[in-house]
């Protein structure tokens, strides 16, 4: 849910050059991912409930701050969700440029929403499996480039290639690091149907910086260590490229650029399942809360997966593939950070309101370590906000368009105030969970 490789990273070391683009990726995680794995450690171990996030604002902020959780997280769903199969068309018709005619790439696009959308059907464990998979097979040929690199040292040292042209420069590559290391906390809406919930989302959180962390480092160390140019890394296909120089060619095929796309088309169905069964835990809570109708909380006899919840969202999603929506990642930066934050603040007010509620994981530092987890992740997330101000969506500026979703929410929710089944009440966990 947070990394499908080594993809997207691409684009730091073409604007900012190894030295700094390296620097960029080993810190990013030490100032945004550590903090709000602390924060998602304590928050999943003391309220492992279904919806995660949206379930512990709703609790230490109540109803409206709740519903604003989900309202941003469902919301900017449509702008990242239907990038995934857009992602994977791109990377097929590397390989298979027929599906570029007509309609196909789009009939591609809708075949991965169907096949993830059954996946989830089958239930969690088989969504988890596939996703592990996934991971190891699309990670192979970047192992590949990590071993052959030594082979080629200073090989790639003397290729004359376009000088770097890119306007990413440092605050941009950041930016595109955040968004590479966010998405922490979706894999908590599916708290009720983790084993031990209490020890497995600490650890997991833990393990998973790390490994994030080495998928994106190791293998531009090891290019760099080989001679690569940083511009070598520009446009579509650029691992494909690298991989042509460092594993050569064989009966004249770039046999690991090969690789690298399947594992690109790898990657984008991944995230595309594994983020299927995270945000369509968030209509189901909803609904057992009173907030959506009651439909949304049908569960498959057998699997147990909300159903309606995962053909509802992979329907809207598979709606908005024909629309070419584009990625903007200083907007989808605003809209999780300002989720995120609610999330910090939940952390505090619950640490101030119910001391005495068990932990299986504290972030260290008592009380003001609680309140300081959240000022590294505020102040990137305030770069941003200063770079949203020179971006445009649909013809409005990055920081307006991001207000308007956010007061749209406010209307939202006391516009459909009628519509709900009964009042709401903060959720309560079971005594066992409270010392």
């Amino acid at each position: 849910m947070v990394s499908g490789g080594t993809y997207g990273t691409e684009e730091i070391v073409h604007g900012a050059g190894y030295g700094r683009a390296i620097l960029i990726l080993l810190l990013t995680p030490l100032l945004w991912s550590l903090p709000t794995a602390f924060m998602i450690g304590e928050l999943s171990s003391a309220l492992p409930a279904e919806g995660g996030y949206y379930a512990w604002v709703r609790r230490g902020l109540g109803n409206f701050w709740g519903f604003q959780e989900a309202w941003l997280s469902l919301v900017a769903s449509i702008f990242d969700m239907a990038i995934y199969p857009t992602l994977f068309v791109g990377y097929l018709t590397q390989i298979a440029p027929w599906f570029r005619e007509g309609h196909r790439g789009v009939m591609v696009g809708l075949f991965v929403v169907i096949a993830c959308a059954a996946l989830n059907l089958a239930g969690i464990r088989v969504v988890g499996l596939t996703s592990l998979w996934l991971f190891f097979l699309l990670s192979m040929p970047f192992a590949a480039i990590v071993l052959l690199s030594p082979l080629k040292l200073g090989a790639a040292a003397g290729m004359h290639l376009a000088p770097i042209t890119s306007t990413v420069g440092l605050l941009g590559g950041t930016l595109i690091a955040m968004w590479n290391y966010m998405g922490w906390d979706n894999a908590s809406t599916i708290a009720k149907e983790v084993e031990r919930p209490q020890r497995t989302y600490p650890q997991a959180m833990i393990a998973a910086v790390i490994l994030v962390t080495l998928t994106y480092v190791v293998p531009f160390f090891a290019v760099y260590l080989a001679g690569v140019p940083a511009s070598t890394f520009a446009g579509d296909g650029a691992w494909a490229q690298v991989a042509g120089l460092i594993g050569g060619s064989w009966h004249g095929v770039n046999w690991l650029g090969f690789l690298l796309v399947l594992g690109g088309m790898m990657s984008a169905f991944g995230m595309f399942n594994a983020l299927v069964m995270s945000y369509s835990r968030l209509p189901l809570a909803m609904a057992q809360d009173g907030i959506l109708p009651k439909v949304f909380a049908k569960r498959s006899a057998k699997t147990r997966a909300p159903w309606v919840a995962i053909v509802v969202c992979a329907t809207g999603w598979a709606l908005c593939l024909g629309l070419g929506f584009e990625r903007l990642v200083t907007l989808d930066i605003i809209l999780y950070g300002a989720s995120l934050m609610l999330e910090f603040v939940t952390l505090v007010v619950l640490r101030i309101r119910e001391p005495h509620l068990k932990r299986e994981f504290r972030v260290p530092g008592g009380l003001p370590g609680a309140i300081l987890v959240g000022v590294f992740p505020l102040l990137l997330l305030s770069l941003a906000l200063i770079h949203g101000g020179s971006e445009t969506v649909l013809g409005l500026n990055g920081l307006t368009f991001g207000a308007v979703i956010i007061i749209a929410g406010f209307a939202v929710y006391f516009g459909s105030a009628k519509l709900r089944r009964r009042p709401l009440a903060p959720a309560i966990v079971p005594s066992a969970e409270v010392a």
